[in-house]
């Protein structure tokens, strides 16, 4: 990221500036944790990262690809093929089962059928939970169903792995497993930028960027 800027215009034609000229480098292997408080601008700053959101001004290149020149289709297949995302609510088909969940990314990728679901079973038996697979997400715990939606993520085989407030909706042990599970999967090399409010949580993280006001205040090691 390179002078990223975002405004949003309010109803009465107020202009506010939500991301102020911020530079940002992820290189590939790291884990990178955003934080700040609320306002401050680093969902914004992680749904640009994820090409979910368009900036106002400045460069993004996403994998080498400068995503300004990309049209909305060619920005999606970027993303499909790059980028793996875990929220903090889940986003589970509450009518699909399990094995359907994970392999839907992959449906909208082109991925033939058999294929789909050896990587779905694959990547479910990877979180331990292959005995769930025709479940549907209701019958799952939060643990368990945050498990299933990593497992989605990593379906698509991506180079960088966002995690928006990945731990919200959970309790402290299972938090706690969750983030366990994120720094296994980056010591085997993926890319992931996690967003949080908590510290427990970052502290997980290699990295701290700190945001306040719509601009990185602090970027470094872990403190």
């Amino acid at each position: 990221m390179d002078g990223i800027c975002k405004n949003y215009v309010l109803a009465d034609g107020t202009v506010v500036p939500i991301l102020k000229s911020v530079d940002l480098v992820v290189d590939p292997g790291e884990f990178v944790a955003i934080m700040g408080p609320s306002g401050s601008g680093k969902s914004t700053l992680m749904n640009v990262l994820g090409t979910l959101d368009r900036p106002g001004g400045g460069t993004y290149l996403l994998d080498g690809e400068d995503t300004n020149l990309y049209n909305d289709t060619e920005l999606a297949n970027l993303r499909n093929n790059t980028i793996g995302f875990v929220f903090q609510g889940f986003n589970l088909l509450p009518r699909r089962t399990i094995i359907d969940n994970i392999a839907l990314p992959l449906f909208y990728g082109g991925e033939k059928y058999k294929e789909r679901i050896w990587r779905a079973e694959h990547y479910l038996g990877q979180m331990g939970l292959s005995k769930y697979r025709d479940y549907l997400p209701i019958q799952l715990s939060g643990g368990q169903q945050q498990r299933i939606a990593i497992a989605r993520a990593l379906a698509g085989e991506p180079k960088l792995l966002l995690a928006d407030e990945p731990t919200g909706n959970l309790d402290s042990t299972t938090s706690d497993e969750i983030m366990k599970l994120f720094s296994d999967l980056n010591a085997e090399g993926i890319t992931i930028v996690l967003v949080t409010h908590e510290q427990d949580v970052a502290r997980y993280a290699k990295r701290l960027v700190h945001v306040k006001d719509g601009e990185i205040i602090y970027d470094g090691p872990m403190y």
